[in-house]
């Protein structure tokens, strides 16, 4: 897996300079600044019976996407190039529930994670319906996407089932939060339409559920998925960056990046807010 640090490098100077973002990926925001990975053996500590996990509270969203509407609504890519890459990403995020499932310790769990596993597949197919509704070949408006969101599959997988919930609850709500304020800028029906399917429930609660159990169960694994949470953000920044990169000067490129800098700013403390909930240190 390529490290950390090697992959945050190739964002633009000019988001690198921004106080909040240079602050979490330095370390004082939450981000150790070492970019190791962890190497250890994995320890699983099941007990006879495991208790299903109970309802969770998840903090709205609104926040940041509200943020990202204001701040994004003139910024947004066209909607052929908006639809293909959230169409893709949702397969991304489809898999990685679906590996999930593959991995998890018992009937119960693999049960709660497919019903939200279904939901981001029923979300990846509604995009692709408004995608045909654009374009005769929705594929052909997704293959771009391709390659670099398999990239950054790999890189955030997880090498557990715990590290595998981590990257499903951290990143979904990442980027779709990101996704559904960029859509504001879509033309008026498109950007209703898309922010909405982008908003519904993905299956927070059932992912805190499970991975407090699981902490509640082993805690040294906390220290372990709090530093895996970190180093997720800076990838994760890159795929939401990389849609609304803009060609032009590089006054141009600064201008956007100041535009950018209050959304990332809310992401991150949205992502804050989700450690949090695992009672993970950001």
């Amino acid at each position: 897996m390529m490290p950390f640090a090697a992959s945050a490098s190739t964002m633009s100077w000019s988001m690198l300079r921004s106080r909040k973002v240079k602050e979490y990926l330095s370390g004082r925001g939450g981000l150790q600044s070492t970019g190791l990975a962890y190497t250890g053996p994995v320890a699983w500590f099941r007990r006879r019976t495991r208790p299903r996990p109970a309802s969770h509270h998840v903090a709205p969203r609104s926040e940041a996407v509200a943020v990202a509407r204001v701040e994004l609504a003139d910024l947004a890519p066209a909607p052929e190039r908006f639809l293909g890459q959230t169409a893709y990403l949702t397969i991304v995020l489809f898999e990685n529930l679906g590996r999930a499932v593959t991995t998890a310790p018992t009937t119960d769990a693999k049960t709660r994670l497919t019903h939200a596993a279904s939901e981001l597949l029923a979300m990846h197919q509604e995009l692709v319906g408004l995608l045909r509704e654009h374009h005769d070949d929705p594929t052909a408006q997704m293959d771009p996407f391709r390659l670099p969101l398999d990239d950054f599959q790999r890189r955030t997988k997880g090498a557990d089932w715990h590290e595998i919930l981590v990257t499903c609850y951290l990143t979904n709500g990442f980027l779709l939060d990101f996704f559904a304020g960029l859509a504001a800028g879509l033309p008026r029906d498109l950007a209703d339409r898309a922010a909405e399917i982008l908003q519904r429930d993905k299956g927070e609660e059932v992912l805190v559920g499970e991975l407090r159990l699981a902490i509640e169960e082993n805690p040294r694994v906390a220290s372990r998925l709090a530093m895996w949470g970190r180093r997720l953000i800076g990838d994760t920044m890159l795929v939401a960056r990389s849609a609304i990169e803009q060609h032009g000067t590089a006054a141009d490129a600064a201008a956007v990046d100041e535009r950018v800098d209050p959304v990332f700013t809310e992401l991150i403390a949205a992502h804050t807010r989700r450690m949090d909930a695992l009672g993970l240190t950001a």
